[in-house]
């Protein structure tokens, strides 16, 4: 049965049965049940170890080295399921202590399944909105690797902090404003679009691509920053008045 076939009190009770077994298992120095539910074929499930040991991590300030031994250990198996788990404990860490998980992100970054590549994306984006300081740092570093699609992820990752403080981002994303590889030119363009919408949002944005250089980029973007307005009837400002305002102020 996986975790939504369950109803609210039956995910409840499973949940504590979970946090009782992980308690246990650190306790005694054993892995194995972490091991069953970081390999289960439900995300949900996979996601809740790394929840439940990340709260008493962070929360509680129990088991600490054992978590993060545990944490090492998941990054190695053999199973991309268990490995994505590591990296989505990684994130519950880094809520807290950012500096802890970074060995282990440029790890993932590696890894040769997408699973746990994208798993990294999650994490920034977990990360970037409790512990944005170095959790950006981090981002600044690797939005300049020479793998594309290591700079794609990252992007990506940082997104979520944009949209609630675009001039966190903004400098970042101004560094790859020349990006030749589409892939990451076209994730730039997507969070730009992205932390666009929201109150005072599209003025920051806009402030910032008045000074870009790349024309053409700028350019590329407006058409999806409208897209974005038209597709979210929760945006502050109404498709036509984003277009009115871009109009006024990046005169493309």
């Amino acid at each position: 049965m996986g975790y939504y076939d369950m109803n609210k009190e039956e995910r409840q009770n499973f949940i504590q049965k979970m946090g009782d077994e992980l308690t246990s298992e650190l306790k005694n120095g054993k892995t194995n049940i972490i091991l069953k539910y970081s390999s289960d074929d439900d995300v949900y499930i996979r996601k809740n170890v790394s929840t439940i040991l990340g709260r008493m991590y962070r929360d509680h300030g129990i088991f600490k080295e054992e978590i993060i031994q545990v944490m090492g250990e998941l990054l190695k198996n053999n199973n991309e399921k268990v490995r994505q788990t590591a990296v989505y404990l990684a994130g519950e860490i880094g809520k807290k202590d950012a500096d802890v998980v970074f060995d282990y992100l440029e790890t993932a970054l590696r890894d040769p399944h997408h699973q746990v590549r994208n798993g990294v994306m999650s994490t920034l984006k977990v990360m970037g909105q409790k512990n944005p300081e170095p959790t950006l740092k981090f981002a600044k570093v690797y939005i300049h690797d020479p793998d594309p699609e290591v700079r794609r992820k990252v992007v990506h990752g940082i997104e979520l902090r944009g949209r609630t403080h675009p001039e966190d981002i903004l400098p970042l994303l101004e560094e790859l404003q020349d990006e030749k590889n589409p892939q990451v030119r076209k994730m730039i363009i997507h969070v730009l679009g992205q932390i666009s919408y929201k109150k005072g949002c599209l003025e920051k944005v806009t402030s910032a691509l008045k000074t870009w250089k790349n024309r053409e980029l700028v350019g590329d973007t407006v058409p999806y920053i409208l897209e974005v307005h038209k597709r979210y009837p929760f945006s502050v400002k109404s498709p036509e008045e984003a277009e009115e305002y871009l109009k006024n102020n990046l005169k493309i």
